[in-house]
């Protein structure tokens, strides 16, 4: 009876510590994460995933994942509405930019907060581009936070220097970036 107790007990004591080392492997609590679906606009044939996910220390990260197009290079930006409601893309607005800066190139001043700048697409169709910033947040309810904005996709490249956007022709792709 004693050895069966003591057995209880061990076995009891070694459950409870695996519970604890799991919970402590899986807790993604300090992480959020916001994604737009891509869809096509303009009958381009686009699709694709972005993906954003803010860390403990506030850092950001953006990783746009994007297939469905011919090669070459293309422009993609957050915009100012999470809508993707019409046909041509342009009800996600114009540039998202909170800051009120020119546009230019992600990184060198002046850039505003939707300048990501262009995606490479290979010649299997598909392409990544990332970002990784303090400047963004996600869900936070704050004029930087990117929940509830627009994620497109143009026809053409960001030529970096026309305003207030880049010169980058129609929009080929938008998405809805929410929080999960």
């Amino acid at each position: 009876m004693k050895n069966a107790l003591k057995f209880s007990a061990l076995l009891f004591a070694l459950s409870a510590m695996a519970l604890v080392i799991y919970s402590c492997a899986s807790d993604d609590s300090d992480t959020t994460t916001a994604t737009a679906e891509m869809v096509a606009t303009n009958n381009s044939g686009l699709s694709g995933t972005v993906t954003f996910t803010e860390d403990a220390d506030g850092g950001v990260t953006m990783e746009a994942n994007i297939s469905g197009i011919a090669e070459g290079e293309y422009a993609i930006h957050i915009h100012a509405m999470g809508d993707c409601s019409a046909a041509d893309g342009t009800s996600a607005g114009g540039h998202w930019n909170p800051t009120n800066e020119d546009h230019g190139v992600w990184g060198t001043a002046p850039f505003h907060l939707g300048d990501i700048g262009n995606i490479t697409i290979g010649a299997d169709g598909t392409g990544t581009i990332s970002r990784t910033t303090d400047l963004w947040c996600v869900g936070c309810g704050e004029d930087n936070d990117v929940v509830g904005k627009g994620m497109i996709v143009h026809e053409g490249i960001d030529d970096f220097s026309s305003q207030p956007s880049g010169a980058a022709g129609a929009r080929i792709g938008c998405g809805v970036i929410e929080l999960q």
